[in-house]
């Protein structure tokens, strides 16, 4: 692996033939535990080969032992207990564990795998070996995007400041909602390294992100709320590297990062014969469309010379009549996600759900909570306060600390 190791040669492939999905009921076992160890040198190593620009061995591994998919179902397993468990224990009034690390551990577990795949899908050929479980990591990327977009319009991610609570629990919640904002704009890298691929995906795919989710208006949406910038003290802050940083007045005017990315997204998606094929620009998709010509200025332009093929592509859209919204038969793929948690998660049927229940309704609430308190022990089959089992006692193993 060159110069810079963290992991001796050989070992990479055990860990990375050893990776496996867990249940949802055995997130935060002993075997859960290890993996998540192997998981963080596993990415320390991928940073390393990455900054190092020599050969990334782990890249490969993963491609080789189809390793892929199993990271895309460790990541929604992990956001689904985000989801569904971890705010169930923070609500148990007698669960008041004096050691948070454990569930600590479970919370920065997204981050980790996001991490890695942001890392490793820089290579084409690690998307094409994600196979099906592309959808899900795609549907993960926009339900993330969502909620950036939805953050921004509430005034932007919770400051570290306000982490100040009075019991350990509610300072790991504001730990978690902090992390929620890195985990989006990894996200968000992660779904424009898929886009580099459009020409290659397969149909269902292209429906997913096109006709589904209409990445290309969400990725709009972005660009207007410009979530990782804002004022303080009069000052502009970016967030870069895993935190806000003050931007000098001399680099103002530079494309941060995470604006690349969205306009190569752009670029990729509108620009591509195969995605503009398939994307329908009714009257709502060319008027948010269109809204990026005030962003197209000619300093934008010289810093990503191709977004002048944009700059033309909108200009003969709005000379062009809008279509009416398609309504072709597609036999569309659908992701596992779904299908882990009814088989991994039976609390998900018992918890209020988004789409069917109302929690304003007073009817529902008092009984929903009381299903909660009396459930969530069958659901751990332990006492609350073990749903998460100790670390045993080892060495600390080097860890990915973003940013």
């Amino acid at each position: 692996m060159g110069d810079l190791e963290l992991l001796l040669p050989g070992e990479a492939a055990v860990l990375v033939r050893g990776l496996r999905s867990f249940p949802l009921r055995e997130i935060g076992s002993g075997g859960w535990n290890q993996q998540h160890e192997n998981l963080e040198k596993l990415n320390m190593q991928a940073i390393l080969d990455a900054t190092a620009s020599q050969g990334e061995p782990i890249q490969e591994l993963l491609v080789t032992h189809g390793k892929i998919p199993t990271l895309v179902e460790e990541l929604i397993a992990v956001e689904l207990w985000k989801q569904k468990v971890f705010p169930v224990l923070c609500r148990l009034e007698d669960f008041k564990p004096q050691n948070t690390f454990p569930i600590y551990m479970v919370v920065h577990h997204e981050a980790s795998i996001i991490n890695l795949l942001e890392t490793v899908f820089f290579h084409k050929e690690v998307c094409e070996s994600a196979e099906d479980a592309v959808l899900d990591l795609i549907d993960y990327c926009h339900r993330k995007l969502t909620l950036l977009v939805a953050q921004s319009s509430r005034g932007g991610p919770p400051e570290e400041e306000e982490c100040q609570s009075s019991t350990p629990m509610q300072e790991l919640q504001k730990q978690a909602e902090l992390m929620e904002f890195e985990i989006a704009s990894k996200a968000l890298s992660v779904l424009r390294y898929i886009t580099d691929c459009v020409d290659s995906l397969s149909l269902s795919t292209l429906n997913r992100m096109l006709s589904t989710h209409d990445l290309p208006c969400l990725l709009v949406e972005l660009l207007e709320h410009n979530p990782w910038s804002r004022r303080e003290g009069g000052k502009l802050q970016q967030f870069e590297g895993g935190r806000w940083q003050t931007v000098a007045p001399s680099e103002q005017q530079k494309l941060s990062k995470l604006d690349g990315q969205v306009w190569i997204a752009l670029y990729n998606l509108l620009l591509s014969h195969e995605a503009r094929a398939r994307y329908c620009f009714t009257s709502f998709a060319k008027g948010q469309l269109l809204k990026l010509q005030a962003f197209l200025t000619d300093t934008l332009v010289d810093q990503l010379p191709n977004l002048a093929g944009l700059q033309g592509f909108l200009a003969h859209l709005a000379l062009t009549e809008t279509q009416p919204p398609k309504k072709d038969l597609v036999l569309e793929q659908v992701g596992t996600s779904k299908l882990v948690a009814q088989d991994h998660c039976p609390l998900c049927q018992l918890l209020p759900d988004t789409f069917h229940f109302s929690p304003s309704d007073p009817r529902n609430l008092g009984a929903a909570r009381e299903r909660e308190q009396r459930q969530v022990a069958g659901y751990c089959q332990v006492p609350a306060a073990a749903c998460i089992q100790p670390l045993r006692a080892r060495p600390a193993a080097a860890g990915t600390k973003m940013g």
